[in-house]
Parts: structure tokens; sequence; C-alpha cells
């Protein structure tokens, strides 16, 4: 299973059938009702629109709740029986598991799997696996189906009494219980070439084909030219498995754009194994038994004897990406985030904080350091993904604030002088936004950012302190929400005294101050006060401190009792 199942959760008593049910999946997260299940790795507030965004994200679902609430919460987008994900119901006891959708990707087998962990038989109705035992229509990952209306007719025959014979390599039907007769009318074909549209075969196409294409051949049309390509030597589009390109073209657009057109991998060769045409290119780079289908071309084609993971083919273009956590709560962690992590083969960042994204699967590589390292991190970071892996950088909150992305981006900088580091410049560098500790905090006491503001580190461990008088002083001036980050520490208890001195002299001591440690993460406070009465012994390095401008408002709210600050969109 390429992506793991969601388990989603209502309430508390669910929660061990959910724990039985993750430990058979890699990566599988426990989705709880925010408020009822605290102990779930994500929260989520509507279980509708939770599964409705699970179930369009293409993520299989196991829901431990009833089979009907399921069908109601999805039905609005069920349209592509082809398309859907497997989704699931199970009985919070773990008695019962039903396979509500997805019998074309993998559901029955699902089923199946979950059923044998909870020592339950599975509720499988579908006709065929019930005479078969499985689906014949759900070729394991590595195989692909020429035409999924005519398998449906095929195995419609085979229901009705029809014999079938395999020509091909398909292990996965050797346990089938199909009518087999060695000169049957009806045939299951497994090939790479394409089907001819005989309605007497079933034809099954392994990914087993390598696409080569020389520096030559890259362009305008590229896509339509690999189809026609292929198609003159007689391949099947789903057959391709692979796009390997020279590492010259790493970073092309072109190629990502085809490699993602055609659903394959895209794979480089090496500049010694790229060679004078896509031919030479496949022989040096493809180290298992193949069939060559083209000898001296710019595109050129090479079909293993069996699906290939494309890990085994030519190296991957490396990928950075710079991942903001968000404060610490899983639910405010936002879904580009989640994916990134998902998907990285190394995690790199501050020990605490890459805590905080895990849990992860056994083969993902963990890389924790310092706070201090970070110059070190980051480049670290581009070597590991200029030699072709998918390297996570977390941060807590937003990596643009005072976080992971500018020292990316300064190793970058630097890179480009030096010969030795040319490789970082081919790696696809991304930075996926977070949720700040100011905004977090900022949410939790209403919208004192409501209106205009600016962020301020006090830490001058990277900038003078006279800089940050100076700025504090101008912001105070112009009457910013001011939220400071890095307020105090052990090492300078002195520096917030001397911040709200300067603050003190421009602002009436009934401005507003809203104190907000560690949101987001467990033990969390919010205290609302003003700047007369703020003391520095309540703030800390965990601590964030917002400065209401003289706008800024609070108000006591009769249910529930508590304070909200904002500051109003507009001035008087």
């Amino acid at each position: 299973m390429t992506v793991p199942p969601a388990i989603v959760t209502l309430g508390v008593g669910a929660l061990d059938t959910a724990r039985r049910v993750q430990a058979l999946y890699d990566g599988a997260q426990v989705h709880g009702l925010q408020g009822r299940v605290n102990e779930a790795d994500i929260a989520y507030t509507e279980l509708g629109a939770h599964l409705r965004e699970l179930y369009a994200s293409g993520t299989p679902i196991v829901a431990l709740c009833a089979a009907g609430i399921v069908i109601r919460c999805v039905a609005p987008l069920l349209s592509n029986k082809g398309g859907e994900p497997p989704v699931l119901a199970v009985a919070e006891d773990g008695s019962a598991v039903v396979p509500l959708l997805g019998g074309l990707s993998g559901v029955n087998a699902m089923a199946r799997e979950i059923a044998g962990a909870l020592d339950v038989p599975p509720a499988i109705t579908t006709s065929g696996e019930l005479r078969f035992g499985a689906c014949v229509l759900n070729p394991p990952e590595g195989y692909a189906l020429a035409s999924l209306d005519h398998g449906k007719r095929f195995v419609s025959d085979l229901l009705a009494g029809e014999a079938t014979r395999i020509e091909g390599d398909a292990p996965w039907l050797d346990d089938v219980q199909l009518p087999r007769v060695d000169n049957a009318r009806r045939t299951i074909r497994v090939t790479p070439l394409a089907w001819s549209g005989a309605t007497d075969e079933l034809v099954i196409h392994p990914r087993s084909v390598v696409v080569a294409v020389h520096a030559s051949a890259t362009g305008d049309n590229l896509h339509e030219r690999v189809l026609e390509a292929a198609r003159v030597q007689g391949l099947a589009a789903p057959s391709l498995a692979v796009l390997l390109a020279p590492a010259s073209q790493i970073g092309d657009p072109v190629l990502r754009d085809v490699a993602d057109a055609l659903h394959v991998a895209l794979r480089f060769a090496a500049d010694s194994e790229a060679a004078s045409n896509a031919a030479d290119m496949l022989r040096q780079t493809l180290r298992v038994p193949h069939t060559a289908f083209v000898t001296d071309a710019p595109i050129a084609f090479a079909a293993a004897h069996a699906p290939l993971d494309p890990a085994t083919v030519g190296r991957a273009r490396g990928k950075l990406s710079v991942v903001g956590l968000g404060p610490g709560d899983a639910s405010l962690m936002v879904p580009a985030a989640r994916a990134a992590l998902t998907q990285a083969t190394d995690i790199l960042g501050y020990d605490t904080y890459v805590k905080m994204a895990g849990p992860f699967r056994a083969e993902q590589r963990v890389h924790g350091t310092d706070n201090r390292e970070e110059m070190q991190r980051a480049r670290h970071a581009f070597e590991l993904a200029s030699a072709g892996h998918h390297v996570a950088m977390v941060s807590s909150g937003d990596p643009g604030v005072f976080a992971m992305a500018a020292a990316v981006l300064e190793a970058l900088d630097e890179a480009h002088a030096d010969a030795h580091r040319a490789a970082w410049s081919a790696v696809e560098l991304e930075i996926v936004p977070g949720v700040s500790a100011a905004f977090a905090t900022a949410a939790q006491a209403g919208a004192p950012l409501g209106h205009d503001f600016c962020v301020l580190s006090l830490s001058d461990n990277l900038k003078p302190w006279t800089v940050i008088e100076t700025r504090l002083r101008h912001a105070a001036e112009a009457d910013l929400v001011m939220a400071f980050y890095n307020p105090i520490s052990r090492a300078r208890p002195w520096q917030l005294d001397r911040a709200l001195d300067i603050v003190r002299d421009l602002r009436a001591p009934s401005t507003v101050v809203v104190l907000g440690r560690d949101i987001g993460r467990p033990g969390a406070t919010l205290k609302t006060t003003t700047l007369a009465e703020l003391q520095s012994s309540d703030v800390d390095m965990r601590t964030m401190v917002i400065i209401g401008s003289t706008t800024t408002r609070a108000f006591n709210a009769a249910e529930p009792r508590r304070t909200w600050v904002y500051t109003p969109r507009w001035y008087a």
C-alpha cells in the first residue's frame, strides 16, 4: 500500500482496536475527534468533513463506527468506482470488519488483513471474491488492467461458467480459485504489449518498461512523442514504469511534466552512463534481465521480465522540503507538511522538533541535531538531497519565521560560488508553510493581530542588541502590535525588561498584553494582562509575548467565561 490508511475514531472506546489496526500498516495514524480522543495522533473537529477530505485525497479510510455513518458522510463524493480509495467500517470493539468502497483498489484485501488481526471473519460480499477468493480486477502493485470495463465483462463470463487459461507471469493468481482449462477460449494475458481489443482475453500489463530519453529528444511535445514511439513498438502506455534521462537534464520541468502525465517515476542516469544515445543509456543503467525494443534512437524502450522497482533504475532527483510543523498540536499541522514528512526518506532538524514530527516509518532515517547547528544542518540536508534523497527539514511554527528556511536558502546562495556544491542547485526545493507561534497565540486570544503588526526576536545571538532597541522604538512609535519571539532566557535575563522600558516610554500602562506559553502543546497557558502589570518573571523562552497597539481591546465574555482580545481593523 503506497498511502497508509487513516484510522478514524469517534470515541476513546475504539482506541484499543484502532491501535491494533494501526500496527498492520507502516505510517498509519489514528485520527480522533477533538475533545473526545486526546490520545489520537491527529485531531479533527467534524467527522463528515474530515472523511470527505480524506476520501478526496485518495487516503484509505478505516472508520471505527457504524457503516451507515461512513456511507452518509462520503456519499456526496461517490462518482468514480475505478478511482475510489479503500473505505472500511470496523466495529469499535473489533467484532466486525465491513469493506464499503474500493473493490478495485484493494479494500477486500485490507478487510482480510484487519479481520485476521482482530480474529473475526471479514464481511465480504463481492461475488468474484467469494467465488474465486480474490479480486481478479485488482492486480497487485506493479500491474495495471488494460481495460476495466472489459475486465468486468470478462469476470462476468467466468462467473457464468466460462473457463480461462493464463499466459505470462502472474504469481498472485497461483492461489486464486479460477476455472482453468489449458485450451480455454478465455485467456488472462500478462504482457507489456498493447491489448489488441480481443474480447476473449483479459490483458494485464506489468509496469516493467523503462523509456529512456536522450538529451537530444527533450523539448516540446515530448509526451506525445513518447506515446507514439511506444505505439510503434507495440507497447502499452500502462506498462511504462520509469522515464530515464541524463543527469545533465535534472531540473528540466518538461521531464517532470512528462513523467507526471505518464504516471511514471522520473530517474536519471549518471553522465558517464548517458552515452551517445538512449539505447546506450538503457544498456548501461538497467541491471536486470530485459528486452530492448529500440537499438539506436533518441527515445528507446526496454522491458524487464517483471515489474520494476524504480529505485533500481538510475537515481532520483533529490528534493528538500523545509517544513513548518506549526505550534505543536498535530491538528494544526497543514496537510502539505504531513505529506512531505510521509514521503521523505530523511528527516533533519533540532531533536525536539524531530520528535514532534513523528512517528516515522522504520525505513525513514532521522538526523537530530543541537538547536545551534543551523548552517551545518542546512548543508547536510543539501548533501543528502543532491545524492537523490527526499529530505524533510523540520522547524516549529512557520519555517520562514526565525527558522530553517532562511538558513537553507543562505546555504544554497553560498553554494553558487563553490564548484564542489554545484549539484545543490539541481535539488528540488520547496518551503512548506506552517502556523507560527504568533498566529497560534493570537488565535487563542482572539484577534490581537487584526491590524498592522510586526514580529521581533529579542535574541541578540545573530544581531546586535542596538539593532533590537532601534526596531523596538520604531515599532512602538508606529503604533504596531508587536509579537516577541525569544523574549528571555537564562543567558540574557535582562533583555525583556530593557525592551519593556522602551515600549513603556511610548505606550500607555493600560496597553493590552497577551502571554501564550506552549500554545499547541501539552500544558499550554494563556494570560491577558497590561503593560503596567507585566513582569519579566511571567515570561520564559517558551512564551510568546504580544503587546497591543493603542487600539487593541480586551473584554470579558459571559459564556464561556473568558477574556477576548482584538485589534479593530479601523483607526479613529
